[in-house]
């Protein structure tokens, strides 16, 4: 079952979010802040991470910034209710995997989970293909 870090820091949002992926079969851990995040994900064996990019304390961008000086390589879906193109190209840069508007469909963030998931998956499986008879 893939495990799934979720920080957000609208209840509302964090919970419904975290109820339907697990009702998707996702494991979450779900907070609401991103300092938990950088120990959690350093240490945490998860397979993507869902940030908000406007937390309290230490911001998403920042949080992704500290995450990738680590070596942490966890692919990151980043949720924001800032839609202007110059926050998608800095987080990008910093090294985000994929950018949500909020709001957004349930329906399309699990779709994105998803896809997220097969290619981070197909990129850490081998090729057993070649070499074999």
């Amino acid at each position: 079952m893939p495990r799934i870090l979720l920080i957000e820091d609208e209840e509302l949002i964090r919970t419904m979010v975290a109820l339907n992926l697990r009702r998707q079969g996702f494991e979450v851990d779900a907070f609401d802040r991103a300092e938990a995040m950088v120990d959690k994900a350093a240490n945490g064996g998860y397979d993507l991470i869902l940030l908000d990019i406007m937390l309290p304390g230490i911001s998403g961008p920042e949080g992704l910034k500290r995450l990738r000086r680590q070596g942490v390589t966890t692919p990151v879906i980043m949720l924001t209710a800032v839609k202007d193109v110059s926050t998608k190209i800095d987080v990008l840069n910093l090294g985000a995997d994929d950018y949500l508007a909020k709001p957004f469909d349930l329906g399309e963030l699990t779709a994105r989970v998803r896809a997220l998931l097969r290619r981070s998956q197909a990129v850490a499986a081998p090729d057993t293909k070649e070499g074999q008879p």
